[in-house]
């Protein structure tokens, strides 16, 4: 208990220093991990829509595959959006892109990339030079089991939505929101710009919330008041609130805020440089 402050400006330092966004590694043919690019749904061949002056084209891709337990979802958009459902008694994954670019030739040097493998399966919606073209927007709308893994969900500019996932998210903005509702299990959920708002959270046994943002707002709302719960929170120049009784600093330098409820099995971190901690819980009947 006496030294967690210390490894806390130790972790926000470097967080001032250089922001930790990582993009998913691009795709790479080797051996069983076979990697294709796909324009189209199924076997289509590519197919464009133009408005009526000519100057705008959209492409769909549409993809329904099984994923062993515990095989990883990778996802990488450039600007653009995604939004992942978990949906109980779902056995396969259903992933809808829909692109937008301001030319058809736009569309066809960037097919959305597709990599499977037995290890994980990787989806790159703006891949290469695109995904820093922000003449070509991908929404990806992904239906899932409630306890897929998604890992290195990475979104440069845009929004990302979670609803109603069990198992585990890594996921990276940085430049624009996450919104997560109706969440447990294990949430890695990170912005450079932009805010952080997770409604009816759940800390199950052996689970995390952890969330961090450069410049902006995170707000975290559990479900139930958590009856085992390690909860820490650190704004370096911001505030910190709660609703559930927390050892607080707030006189001068960063703000904190710390407490211990019955077991520690079950963790909640929040880092936040420039904004405000809020975190609101139900008051137990």
């Amino acid at each position: 208990m006496d030294h967690w402050w210390p490894r806390w400006r130790l972790r926000a330092t470097r967080l001032i220093i250089m922001p930790r966004m990582r993009r998913p590694p691009r795709v790479h043919r080797t051996g069983a991990a076979a990697t294709w690019l796909v324009a189209m749904a199924a076997a289509a061949a590519p197919a464009w829509s133009l408005d009526g002056a000519g100057q705008r084209a959209e492409d769909r891709l549409e993809r329904t595959f099984t994923l062993a337990a515990g095989t990883p979802l990778t996802v990488h958009v450039g600007a653009g959006s995604v939004r992942v459902t978990g949906v109980p008694g779902r056995s396969d994954v259903r992933v809808v892109v829909t692109r937008q670019a301001a030319s058809a030739d736009l569309l066809a040097a960037a097919p959305v990339s597709v990599g499977e493998s037995d290890r994980r399966v990787r989806l790159d919606a703006t891949p290469g030079d695109a995904g820093r073209d922000r003449r070509l927007r991908a929404d990806v709308v992904i239906d899932a089991p409630p306890g897929v893994v998604l890992d290195d969900l990475a979104i440069d500019d845009g929004g990302l939505e979670l609803r109603g996932l069990r198992g585990s998210v890594r996921a990276t903005v940085a430049h624009g929101t996450i919104v997560a509702d109706d969440v447990a299990g294990t949430l890695r959920l990170e912005t450079t710009i932009g805010p952080v708002d997770v409604n009816r959270a759940q800390l199950t046994a052996g689970g995390l919330i952890r969330l961090r943002t450069f410049n902006g707002d995170v707000r975290l709302r559990f479900a139930t008041p958590p009856a085992d719960a390690r909860v820490m929170a650190l704004a370096l120049n911001g505030t910190v609130t709660s609703s559930l009784p927390l050892r607080t600093a707030t006189a001068w330098g960063p703000r904190w805020g710390e407490a211990s409820i019955g077991r520690a099995d079950r963790v909640v971190s929040i880092d936040v440089v420039t904004g405000a901690i809020r975190i609101e819980a139900p008051v137990a009947r």
